[in-house]
């Protein structure tokens, strides 16, 4: 008898402990949402009127769910201060200029990205010009890699291979932004960060979808520039022969470089892989992962199963789901308890099942 009241309040005991450490995580993710959605009503800059910042930060992607679809972020609208105040009286002026002159609100948005991401104001005036004129939905399908629909996040059973059936491809003209430009080519490190920088940097994503003067409208143009960038990266972080897989010493080093600059957050120093290699360790790191999405930093992830791995990237979070690129062209939402107890399948297929590490700024 005393065995058995022993086991019950040892379960218990556990029940406890696995209730609160479930709790202290929801806390701690909810927090961060807070307090970036706290810093997106400061705009603190003296330099943009009161209706230029309610403008900028209500701007969503045209023709998608404005909620899940903002240009600026929470993460940049705090920085957009720290870029606009210390501007010379002229650049200044410049800037107030063209974002008078740009013809849509998404445009205006854009306008402001581009000098969060660390470009010059003459810089910025050379891709007004290139986006002058041009209407909503040519932003969207140029400057934008990935929209999330409205319905992205309904739970529509699971394919076959183990994936969501409800995921969204994310393609330009038709050309899906894949590994290869097909799927061939073992560069989805090099590919991920392609896309998260895209994501952060719109003169980048002009440069892969318009090419020299951003006005080419050719997926198979797009395919070969895509193809090319996500090799050339792959080479700088060393990756295999034949495009073969990348180290994780390379990965933090494009990663941190790239996507740090694209994002205004580091000056190509390196993000730090850290190594998973059990649910705790995964639930452990979660509080850092959806830290770094609070503030719109993506967020690269392995994943693996008994003869593969693969790279993804977890890009936004809402409540307890996070949404994640596959390099294979699509995104998808997995739960916090997916990406804890070895269910990242969902995202790519069956054989991949676990993650097993992420990269997060130093």
């Amino acid at each position: 008898m005393t065995c058995h009241l022993t086991g019950d309040l040892s379960d218990l005991m556990h029940d406890a402990v696995s209730e609160a450490q479930e709790a202290t995580c929801v806390a701690a993710r909810d927090l961060n949402k807070w307090a970036a959605e706290a810093r997106a009503g400061k705009m603190e800059t003296s330099e943009l009127t009161a209706v230029d910042k309610l403008m900028l930060a209500d701007t969503g992607v045209a023709g998608a769910d404005t909620e899940l679809n903002e240009i600026l972020t929470a993460g940049d609208l705090v920085r957009a201060s720290t870029r606009m105040d210390p501007l010379s009286l002229d650049d200044e002026t410049a800037m107030e200029r063209m974002l008078a002159k740009s013809d849509t609100p998404q445009g205006q948005a854009c306008l402001m990205k581009a000098l969060v991401a660390g470009h010059s104001v003459a810089e910025i005036g050379t891709f007004l010009d290139e986006i002058h004129g041009k209407g909503p939905d040519w932003l969207r399908r140029h400057l934008t890699p990935v929209a999330t629909a409205a319905d992205s996040m309904n739970d529509e059973g699971l394919a076959p291979d183990g994936s969501n059936n409800n995921k969204d491809y994310v393609t330009i003209d038709g050309q899906r932004r894949i590994q290869g430009g097909d799927g061939s080519e073992g560069t989805c490190v090099a590919s991920s960060t392609v896309t998260s920088c895209a994501m952060d940097d719109r003169l980048y994503a002009l440069d892969l979808t318009g090419g020299p003067d951003g006005q080419q409208d050719d997926p198979d143009a797009f395919k070969q520039r895509l193809v090319a960038e996500q090799r050339r990266l792959h080479n700088e972080g060393d990756g295999g022969e034949n495009c073969g897989g990348m180290g994780s010493e390379g990965q933090e080093r494009i990663n941190g470089a790239a996507v740090g600059s694209a994002t205004g957050s580091a000056t190509g120093s390196d993000d730090e892989r850290q190594d998973l290699g059990s649910a705790a360790d995964s639930r452990a790191v979660l509080t850092e992962v959806e830290k770094s999405l609070a503030q719109e930093w993506p967020v690269p992830v392995g994943v693996s199963g008994k003869e593969c791995a693969h790279a993804m990237t977890v890009i936004a979070q809402e409540g307890d789901m996070l949404q994640v690129y596959n390099l294979w062209g699509s995104t998808t939402w997995v739960s916090e308890d997916d990406f804890i107890n070895g269910h990242m399948g969902k995202a790519s297929n069956s054989d991949l099942p676990n993650a097993y590490s992420v990269c997060l700024p130093r």
